[in-house]
């Protein structure tokens, strides 16, 4: 099969397009012949040699894909060969097949195409897991979204909106902005701007509607301080990306006269049982959402897998909405 390597660590240039051995399914596992996949941002800091694998994981970049069932291991049920699937994947994505865990298979939703079913896995899991399933969004509530023109941030938008939240986002131009108002962002205000008091004027909006009940923050270090700030009274704080550093100084009495919370989770390394309940969580609630428009995956980019540096390039730029789907 043809499957993206690193032969080095380095820029998209490093990115190579080789012949691998096809794999093969295990007890529990499935092989899919892929058919999209999409980039995600930890791709890039695989790519650049600081995010590595975890244990037995397939050193090929690739947190999702979607295709159909190429062959079933022993102890699999609900799967058989030919079957259309979406999929979970701790790595080896961007390949013409990749071998998954059965309990970390979804099916399509109706009305999705099996192409554009490749970006949905990492994004549903993420927000559901985190937003949802850890700092347990409740309609009425508030939840600010950073980077809300983004894979992660536009799923998070539509969902959080059709299950009742009040939504508040940040994003860099006014291209982006006006998306996640077009999803459901009841306020985007830009990360560029700042208050007449010094502060982020996202922190002030916030601050003026009583503050945010959830953050889904991928910056990380640099906006902890101002995420706490922004925080409402018993607020939650979900930490799912580091752009923004990995070292920030917590005003832990900032933290405590809010009697807030501090979450900070990955869904790579997780244990594959756990991976497998998210998945059926997001099958249950996320998936019907869908299958009536009421949540969309937005894919800002189409390329080939043979054009996988200049698709790291795009995300390295920072200029595109939505996903970046890969097509092999």
């Amino acid at each position: 099969m043809r499957a993206v390597t690193v032969p080095s660590p380095g820029g998209p240039e490093t990115l190579t397009l080789a012949e691998l051995p096809d794999p093969v399914a295990g007890p529990g596992e499935v092989v899919l012949d892929v058919v999209a996949t999409a980039v995600n941002r930890a791709d890039l800091l695989q790519r650049q040699g600081f995010y590595p694998p975890p244990p037995g994981a397939s050193d090929v970049l690739g947190l999702e894909c979607s295709g159909t069932v190429r062959s079933v291991g022993a102890d699999v049920e609900g799967w058989s060969v030919g079957d259309e699937a979406c999929a979970l994947l701790a790595g080896g994505g961007y390949a013409e097949q990749v071998v998954a865990p059965a309990g970390q298979l979804m099916r399509v939703p109706d009305g999705v195409p099996l192409a554009v079913a490749g970006a949905l896995p990492e994004v549903a899991c993420t927000v559901w897991s985190n937003v949802f399933m850890l700092a347990h969004l409740q309609p009425g509530e508030k939840l600010l979204v950073h980077g809300g023109a983004g894979g992660i941030g536009s799923f998070a938008i539509q969902l959080a909106a059709a299950l009742g939240a009040r939504v508040f986002a940040t994003a860099g131009s006014e291209e982006k902005l006006e998306l996640c108002r077009s999803l459901g962002a009841e306020r985007a205000i830009s990360y560029r701007d700042e208050a007449a008091s010094g502060i982020p004027l996202w922190v002030e909006v916030l601050g003026e509607a009583g503050g945010a009940d959830v953050i889904l923050d991928n910056m990380g270090a640099k906006y902890l301080d101002p995420n706490v700030r922004a925080l409402a009274t018993s607020g939650r704080l979900a930490i799912i990306g580091m752009q923004g550093g990995t070292r920030g100084e917590l005003d832990i009495a900032a933290l405590l006269a809010k009697r807030g919370a501090v979450i900070a989770t990955t869904l790579r390394a997780r244990p594959s049982a756990e991976k497998a309940a998210i998945c059926r969580a997001v099958e249950e609630h996320v998936w019907p959402l869908v299958e009536i428009g009421r949540v969309r995956p937005i894919v800002g980019a189409e390329l080939s897998l043979d054009r996988v540096a200049e698709a790291h390039a795009l995300m390295d730029a920072g200029t595109h909405t939505g996903k970046i789907l890969l097509r092999t």
